[in-house]
This record gives C-alpha cells, sequence and structure tokens, in this order.
C-alpha cells in the first residue's frame, strides 16, 4: 500500500474506535514494571500489567501472537480470541504495529520456552495514526536519524544501545566523583562576560536588566570562586555553548565535567581521570578493551585502556616527529611543516605552528590514551608556570582515539599573574576582562588541581559512535 493509503486506514480505525466508545488515547495504566524487569523476573503463574508498544504481531487465528516492547525490552504476549466479547475481539481487530497497548494476564511458557503472557484484559493506550519504520531494515537515512531520533531509536538498537550507555556512563561518572567526597553544584548558564576558555559565545539580552549576556562556554572561573569559598572538591556536569563550526567532533552545545580539587595538581588529577575512565568502561563497557566496528560488524580500530596511561612531555613528542624541531626558525619550521604535508598560515605565531604539528601528526595518530604534559604556557593562560621552566605550565592533555578527551591543569592562583595573562587574551578588549573573578582570587584561592572531561567524546570513545551527533539525542542541525 501506498504511504496515503495506510494513513487513510489507520484514521479509519481511529474513527471506528471511537464510533465504539473507546479511547484511542487511553489514560493511566498502573504496570508491575519495565517490560524488561517483568521478564527478567518471570515466574509462571504469576499475574502481572505491563505496558508497552505493539512491535510484532503473529496472527494464527483464534490464537494471536504479538509482542509487546520498550526501551528495556520485549515479552510476548498471547490473545485467544474466543475467550474475548465479540465487542473486545472488535476492537483488538483495529489494532497495528506501533499501537500502545495496556494488558493483565498470567505468566507461562511456550511448548519453545518462550516467556508469555496470556492476556486477560487490555487497554488501547494510544492509537499510531503512522506506520514505524521496518524493524528489520531500521532506519539508514542519516537525516532522519537526527531529525527525528524517536524513529531512530525505535528501529535501531544500535542507536538505543549507545544512548542507554550514555546515561550509565554519566551516572557512574557522577557516582565515582561523590563516593570521593566530591560536591557537585551549579553554576550560571548565562553569564556577562563568556569566560574560562578561548571561544566565540552565543549572545543574548535580558530585559529587566538590561544587560547583554552570554550563554558560558565552560563554568572554570565560577567553580574557582568556590574553592575561594572554602568549598575543597566540587564538580559540575555542565552544558556549555560556543557559536562555532559543526563537525563530527563539535555540536554547538555540549556537554562537559569540570571538576576542582584544592591542594591537589595536575598529576593528581590525571591519576583522577585515569581511574574514573577505567571505572566507567569496566562497569558500563565491561572492557578495558574497546572495539570500534564497521556497518558490517568488521573491527576498524582497537583502543586499550589497561593502566598505566602512557605520559609524555609536549616538547619531546614533537622531538619524536623531528628531532631538530626547536632548533629551526621560522621559516624553516613552516617549510619542515610542508615536507610534512601539515597545512599551516604562514602567518600563524611559532607556537601555533608547532601546535599544528602536533594535532595533525600526534593527536590524531594516538589511539591508545596519552597524557601530553608541560604545554606552552600561551596554549593555557589559567594553568600554573612549572617551577624549572616558566616558558611552560604544570597542566596535562589526556588524548585519547585521536582527540582530546581532558584537560587537567595545575591552577593558577597567582592573582597578579593571572591578571596579566588574561590581559594579554583579551588584547584590545579590556572590556572582556572578568574583574569579578580576579577580585576573586585576590582574597585568596588554595593551590589546587582541576579538570575537564568532554562527555560527548568519551561516550564516542567507549562506544565506538564515529560522529558526535550520534550520541547527542537531538543535535543541531540546518532547518529543513
Amino acid at each position: 500500500m501506498e504511504e496515503n493509503d495506510l494513513l487513510a486506514v489507520r484514521r479509519q480505525k481511529l474513527s471506528q474506535l471511537l464510533e465504539r466508545q473507546v479511547s484511542p488515547f487511553g489514560g493511566r495504566f498502573d504496570v508491575s514494571g519495565q517490560i524488561g524487569k517483568v521478564r527478567s523476573s518471570f515466574v509462571e503463574g504469576q499475574i502481572v500489567r505491563i505496558a508497552g508498544r505493539i512491535t510484532a504481531h503473529r496472527n494464527m487465528g483464534k490464537s494471536q501472537f504479538l509482542d509487546l516492547s520498550d526501551i528495556s525490552g520485549r515479552l510476548q504476549i498471547y490473545v485467544n480470541l474466543k475467550g474475548l466479547s465479540p465487542e473486545q475481539a472488535e476492537i483488538f481487530g483495529l489494532l497495528d504495529l506501533g499501537d500502545f497497548l495496556g494488558v493483565e494476564g498470567e505468566c507461562f511458557l511456550t511448548k519453545s520456552g518462550e516467556p508469555t503472557l496470556r492476556v486477560k484484559k487490555y487497554e488501547v493506550l494510544s492509537k499510531t495514526l503512522r506506520p514505524l519504520p521496518d524493524k528489520w531494515h531500521g532506519v539508514a537515512d542519516v537525516e532522519i536519524r537526527y531529525r527525528q531520533r524517536y524513529l531512530d531509536l525505535l528501529a535501531n538498537p544500535e542507536s538505543r544501545d549507545i544512548f542507554l550507555k550514555r546515561s550509565q556512563i554519566v551516572q557512574e561518572i557522577r557516582r565515582f566523583l561523590t563516593e570521593r567526597e566530591y560536591l557537585e553544584v551549579e553554576t550560571p548558564m548565562m553569564q556577562t562576560i563568556a569566560g574560562g576558555a578561548a571561544a566565540e559565545p552565543f549572545k543574548t539580552h535580558h530585559n529587566a536588566l538590561n544587560i547583554d549576556l552570554f550563554l558560558r562556554i565552560a563554568p572554570e572561573l565560577y567553580l574557582k570562586r568556590l574553592l575561594v569559598g572554602g568549598f575543597p572538591k566540587v564538580f559540575e556536569i555542565n552544558r556549555n555553548f560556543r557559536n562555532e563550526g559543526v563537525s563530527r567532533r563539535h555540536n554547538p552545545e555540549f556537554t562537559m565535567l569540570e571538576a576542582y580539587w584544592a591542594y591537589a595538581d595536575f598529576e593528581l588529577m590525571a591519576d583522577l581521570i585515569e581511574e574514573m575512565i577505567c571505572t566507567v568502561a569496566e562497569k558500563v563497557i565491561g572492557t578495558l578493551q574497546i572495539e570500534h566496528r564497521d556497518a558490517e560488524g568488521n573491527i576498524r580500530k582497537k583502543i586499550n585502556l589497561s593502566r598505566p596511561w602512557r605520559r609524555a612531555r609536549y616538547a619531546d613528542l614533537i622531538r619524536e616527529v623531528d628531532e631538530s624541531w626547536f632548533a629551526r626558525n621560522r621559516e624553516q619550521k613552516l617549510a619542515r611543516c610542508r615536507e610534512l604535508g601539515v597545512q599551516v598560515d604562514p602567518n600563524l605565531e611559532e607556537y601555533e605552528i608547532t601546535q599544528q604539528i602536533f594535532e595533525k601528526l600526534i593527536e590524531e595518530k594516538s589511539l591508545d590514551p596519552l597524557f601530553v604534559t608541560h604545554l606552552p604556557k600561551e596554549l593555557v593562560p589559567l594553568a600554573k608556570q612549572n617551577v624549572e621552566n616558566p616558558d611552560l605550565v604544570d597542566v596535562y592533555e589526556l588524548v585519547i582515539n585521536g582527540q582530546e578527551h581532558a584537560p587537567g591543569y595545575s591552577e593558577l592562583n597567582d592573582p597578579l599573574i593571572q591578571r596579566q595573562r588574561l590581559l594579554d587574551q583579551v588584547g584590545e578588549e579590556i572590556q572582556n576582562l572578568d574583574e569579578e573573578f580576579l577580585l576573586a582570587l585576590e582574597h585568596g584561592m588554595p593551590p589546587a588541581g582541576g579538570l575537564g572531561l568532554g562527555i560527548d567524546r568519551l561516550v564516542m570513545t567507549l562506544t565506538g559512535a564515529e560522529s558526535i551527533r550520534d550520541v547527542i539525542l537531538f543535535p543541531h542541525l540546518k532547518p529543513k
């Protein structure tokens, strides 16, 4: 049948339900639990109530077998039409795949051992007016998967699994930190100054206060105020917003974890994030050997999360690419970039040219976890300078699966140096200097370690998703 014919048939069935005084969009229906839970605790002879979508229907005359499903699983139900009143049998005939049904019945096992519910009562809970995607073929169109995520979740078990795992990953991160006495806090998402990172913000206006506000690009400067206020361990799982490009690894709205630990340093934060990710992987994925597979199920790459993770200085990693790199002048570095196949804007600063080498030839090629430590101070304006070499800062960048997952710092708590660093960062845009943060810092912030973790990227790594859009339920898209 053509789609228009299918829609017409379903609307006709809707009218027939109404004619029979049946509410096609139901109401409250008390259940014994989610379908997966009922199935896992299945006991023959037990009376249970479940509700879900009809996802399969096997018509055997007077014997009708259907599958009811929700995100937790499916359970077969058995309806004997001879046991129904003529009116109930007619109503049953108006049901379609995709309709929501509530049933009460007795648990039994079929001859093949399939857990099944012998239906004694049923209620129509919602009539579906459009046919659902074929469960055997799923939703292959990427545009539909992202724009109509509900269809993707209904038809593609791989997508459901990713988002269930995402929820579990966040829960395990939260549990891991709270067990270690970190306090979960909330900081403003609308800020008068977009600080804590170098990024283009989204701008809005508050009418009552008549002020411009920015959606936060990072919560860092507010979380550090809490260290000043005496909170020794804080974290926030937050939404950040950056008005920048969209790509396989970037979405304008994304989720980050930030955590701060008074009296710690970047090395302790590296220990913390290493233990955290390994704990989450073992509890949610069940292994530290992460396999990424293609659509046919073939292994594309393997990531080994087994501890200990490698730690290497930024400069040493650059020397692994070119032993003489730091002895070269600017023009020689640009020429070497051309030889290595790295495209570089010739107007970049020297440290930015070096960073291009790092990103293209080290970061993008690192699958297993790698802590890159002691970066140039120009790259990280909020970190503490190294005592032995003031041109460097005590930080790490955690690289996994070819992309940065988590930076960690020994946090800069000297208000005078911090002011100068921020002045250097804002340049002539002096109005973007966060005086409130600097005022807090002048009241004294303890030495501390801090870290950030990109939740979306971590989910991509642990589940094998290839695009950030595959791990965000409703990614931003251009309007149709």
